[in-house]
């Protein structure tokens, strides 16, 4: 497989890019204090078993918080150096003893409330968001255009023009200096800055620009009542898993048939709502109430968020013109944690529904990204005077969701765990897995994470004969620090959780055991409905991917031409287990979780505590759940929007065998430029 390799690119990154002809050289350095290494954004950087979470969707410091050194004061500097090569010419990645990767997963978001130089953008959303996500933005609303100095004479002024040659690099430097070679061009490629409206088709999130309002207004979605009375057969009907993928814009609506937008889960047709409770990640308040039908806007609504300081502020600005809505703040005591839950608790007239899926509530999540969703069925409200244990389902999943809220140990969710005592959750056929922020020890250590997810499998799961044989497959929207190699927690203590089956254990050394981990390439996102912009959810660092090289040779390309959702960006995370055949599934798994010790949890003090620094949610899917006693569902051979296949099929979302990169794949790598080809819209990428 293709190391990856730094493209090319003749525009400015906060400094200069300058070609060099073997080599090429990022060097960034955090101001330091004697005796502490500071975070981009200031505080004290965790000792080095603290490290390690992915950023899920806010990539740690983008343009404008890394000053970068001048080539000369980089080569002092105390470091390390990491030289690979491959058909496209050598790349190195150098910085200093303490790694622009270990505080790449710092997950304080830049808020619009922050100065521009802070952010490093012009004009982005108002609400919080990553540095990934605000490039993303940066990039729709002032595209850079691909175009060819053979179609145009005029270069212009902010942007020199330097050769394209095979196996050059590019490198940061503070230099104002041109290198010595500009004058020889063999092929000459311009960046042309254009400032003009985004795209209908590409509606951004809540901007300052008016006309930018405009036209998110034009696109918001809107429901038929035709549509609407599909919907409701829909849910009501012959999806047995309640598993459901979000409407994407710009394909074929035969593949939205099996689908949900967020008004449709919020449809008076589900039910007369009287209260909701949204726990999320990325938040923009106006947008979410214009989601709600107009009759249901002024009911109570609790936001349940992660934000602290200014970003918390920021929310909560967002949300004064609206007196029914109230906070719930998360605590995140363990650095670079962050609240990453995704789900809706919507109390009815007539019951009680519980949502959890892997959407922000941002527009352009619920746009052209393919997303999942489990929807519970309408939970009665339980006889008054009912016991304690009444309306509790098979998978417990009445008391682990009272567990988890409690973990919050917040007075605003005392009165909807009352609530969810209240109703019956009997009906309910999946497992709830979640993550809370903690060191846990005992049998604690086996609430949440991947710890959780190793008991559920050994209690509920049958055993697998050859079952060292069944593939493992991940797939997710972004990475953290994995580790040297695949020892350190990869092919250890996760993959033994995924592995667990019955009540034998067995554990699998050097990953005895496949692993597929589904990831976009580059070429995944240059061709996506989005273009580039899409990768600003996919917040993989390269500071992150320099240092786990070898993780790259699990990756495989995303996929899904079953769901028409091929060109729709995963925001989606799923993880499963399968016959080699990739016939028979024996488990299935949707959640908030990305790869990270951070979501899932590292083992500490050898293996007696388990650390999680985010929260995150999911359900999972076991066939004992669903009256199979075989050990494992068949992969659904039918199109997934058609919905219509037994509990002994299972829709899953894109195809299967996942293929893996070739030679020239790249993973989607944020925050370095890609200007060797236009994507769908005719950009390139420079995340500046």
């Amino acid at each position: 497989m293709q190391i990856p390799h730094l493209p090319i690119t003749n525009a400015k990154v906060k400094g200069r890019l300058v070609r060099t002809n073997q080599l090429t050289e990022t060097r960034l350095a955090h101001k330091r204090s004697p005796g502490c290494c500071l975070t981009p954004h200031g505080g004290r950087a965790p000792a080095p078993q603290e490290r390690g979470g992915a950023a899920p969707e806010r990539a740690g410091p983008g343009p404008g918080l890394l000053s970068l050194r001048s080539a000369g004061a980089a080569e002092r500097a105390a470091g390390w150096n990491m030289l690979q090569e491959g058909a496209h010419g050598k790349w190195t990645v150098s910085s200093s003893d303490e790694s622009a990767e270990d505080n790449s997963d710092s997950e304080k978001p830049c808020t619009s409330s922050l100065s521009d130089a802070a952010c490093g953008g012009t004009s982005g959303p108002q609400y919080p968001c990553s540095e990934a996500r605000k490039a993303a933005h940066k990039r729709k609303a002032s595209p850079l255009k691909f175009t060819d100095t053979s179609l145009s004479t005029e270069t212009p002024p902010a942007v020199k023009q330097r050769p394209s040659q095979e196996g050059s690099g590019w490198c940061l430097s503070s230099s104002d200096e041109e290198p010595e070679d500009q004058q020889k061009q063999a092929h000459k490629e311009t960046v042309k800055e254009e400032k003009y409206d985004v795209p209908k088709e590409h509606p951004l999130t809540l901007c300052k620009d008016d006309k930018l309002l405009e036209n998110l207004k034009e696109e918001e979605y809107s429901v038929t009542p035709s549509e609407a009375q599909d919907t409701w057969d829909l849910v009501t009907g012959g999806n047995p898993f309640r598993f459901f993928l979000t409407k994407v814009s710009g394909i074929e609506q035969n593949y939205n048939s099996g689908a949900l937008h967020i008004k449709d889960i919020l449809s008076p047709l589900f039910g007369t709502l009287i209260s909701s409770a949204q726990f999320n990640y990325c938040i923009d308040v106006g947008w979410l109430v214009r989601q709600y039908p107009q009759e249901f806007r002024k009911k109570p609504l609790l936001i349940v968020h992660g934000e602290k300081r200014e970003s918390k502020a920021e929310l909560i600005a967002q949300a004064r013109p609206y007196e029914n809505i109230s906070f719930c703040q998360a605590k995140l005591d363990i650095a670079f944690g962050t609240h990453h839950t995704k789900m809706m608790l919507l109390l009815y007239e007539e019951g009680l529904r519980v949502v959890i899926h892997t959407s922000n509530l941002i527009a352009e999540d619920w746009h052209q990204k393919t997303q999942g969703i489990w929807l519970s069925p309408l939970y009665p409200r339980l006889p008054k005077g009912a016991s304690g244990s009444a309306g509790e389902s098979a998978t417990n999943f009445k008391s682990d969701l009272i567990s988890y809220l409690t973990a919050y140990s917040s007075p605003a969710l005392k009165e909807w765990i009352d609530l969810i005592q209240e109703h019956d959750l009997s009906e309910t056929r999946v497992y709830l897995l979640g993550s809370t922020p903690g060191r846990y020890q005992g049998s604690d250590k086996e609430k949440w994470g991947h710890l959780r997810l190793r008991k559920l499998l050994k209690e509920h799961a049958l055993s697998i004969p050859a079952q060292e044989s069944w593939p493992l497959v991940g797939q997710f929207s972004s990475i953290g620090s994995m580790g040297a190699d695949g020892s350190k927690w990869l092919c250890s203590e996760f993959q033994e959780s995924l592995v667990a089956a019955g009540s034998g254990v067995t554990t699998f050394r050097k990953c005895d055991v496949p692993i597929h981990l589904v990831y976009p390439t580059v070429n995944n996102v240059r061709q996506s409905l989005e273009g580039y912009p899409a990768g600003g959810s996919l917040p993989y660092s390269i500071q992150t991917a320099q240092k786990q090289l070898w993780l790259h040779s699990y990756f495989h390309k995303w996929s899904a031409e079953v769901t028409g959702r091929t060109r729709a960006i995963p925001h989606i995370k799923t993880y499963m287990r399968l016959s080699p055949d990739f016939q028979k599934i024996s488990w299935f798994l949707v959640t908030s979780a990305n790869l990270s010790k951070a979501a899932w949890g590292a083992l500490e003090k050898n293996g007696s505590q388990l650390m999680i620094r985010s929260y995150e949610l999911g359900v999972l899917f076991l066939p004992s759940a669903f009256g199979l006693d075989k050990g494992y569902f068949h992969v659904g051979r039918k199109k997934f929007s058609e919905g219509k296949d037994s509990a002994t099929y299972f829709p899953v979302p894109y195809d299967l065998p996942p293929e893996q990169y070739g030679n020239k794949d790249q993973p989607w790598i944020w925050n370095i430029p890609y200007t060797d080809a236009p994507d769908t819209h005719g950009n390139m990428w420079v995340p500046s």
